[in-house]
């Protein structure tokens, strides 16, 4: 009889998952515009109007508003704000949420790579060979001439290539194991959006984010691993800085 029960009991409910607050404010804007609040082609509030309204952080109407241009439901134009593109259907209401649930938080990504990547950095510094500081300024130069040429794809690639080979640099099997699943978060539609909008929004901004990371190149090639650890850190504290915004 106890177990006729509990199997009753297991087939009438279903695990609770705590949701991120991004993925709620995703499908309220959502919700808005295919009830028609804010038709195809109209402005979205303001991000801080947004927070305002929700009783939300900003950062978390950001990875909304990111998901939601991911999957191709807004639009940003920059110094003007956020347009709606296109009325959802009943299956695309669904994905800005699902892409906030099922891919890596923006911030989760950069504590993570904030605290792993700067003593990487630091530990290149101390063993790096010529080869690996010619392969570094290779693709510095790429990464120059797509920042230059405003290509953010290419430029995006060329940046994601940097990181992946300062984590082969360090000559450690376990940490380059460890990094690269983190590295290639970077493949993920929700940060890829970010980024774009937000840290590298146009020429100048890649630019600058070149010369951070020339900046970290040249305090390897000068053997110093306490500079090449704070450039590092000091990457990853601006991306923050911006998302606390």
């Amino acid at each position: 009889m106890t177990s006729n029960r509990t199997e009753s009991f297991a087939t009438a409910f279903q695990k609770v998952h705590p949701r991120k607050v991004s993925a709620i404010v995703a499908e309220q804007i959502v919700a808005a515009i295919k009830g028609g609040s804010f038709p195809v082609g109209s402005k979205l509030p303001s991000e801080f109007e947004l927070a305002e309204q929700m009783g939300v952080s900003r950062p978390s109407i950001r990875e909304a508003l990111s998901a939601l241009q991911a999957v191709g439901l807004i639009e940003t134009k920059s110094g003007s704000g956020n347009y709606v593109l296109k009325r959802p259907s009943s299956d695309e209401e669904k994905e800005a949420p699902h892409l906030i649930e099922s891919e890596a938080g923006c911030l989760e990504v950069m504590e993570a790579r904030a605290r792993l990547e700067p003593p990487v950095a630091a530990l290149v510094a101390e063993k790096a060979s010529d080869e690996t500081i010619s392969e570094l300024k290779a693709i510095i130069g790429k990464m120059s001439h797509q920042a230059r040429s405003g290509r953010f794809p290419s430029y995006f690639e060329a940046d994601k290539s940097f990181h992946l080979a300062l984590a082969e640099a360090s000559g450690n099997r376990l940490i380059t194991a460890a990094l690269h699943p983190l590295i290639n978060t970077m493949n993920h539609k929700l940060y890829r959006e970010f980024t774009h909008h937000y840290y590298l929004k146009n020429v100048a901004d890649m630019e600058q984010v070149v010369a951070l990371h020339s900046e970290i190149v040249d305090a390897i090639v000068q053997g110093s691993p306490e500079n090449a650890f704070n450039r590092m850190s000091e990457h990853w504290r601006r991306m923050q800085e911006i998302w606390e915004a």
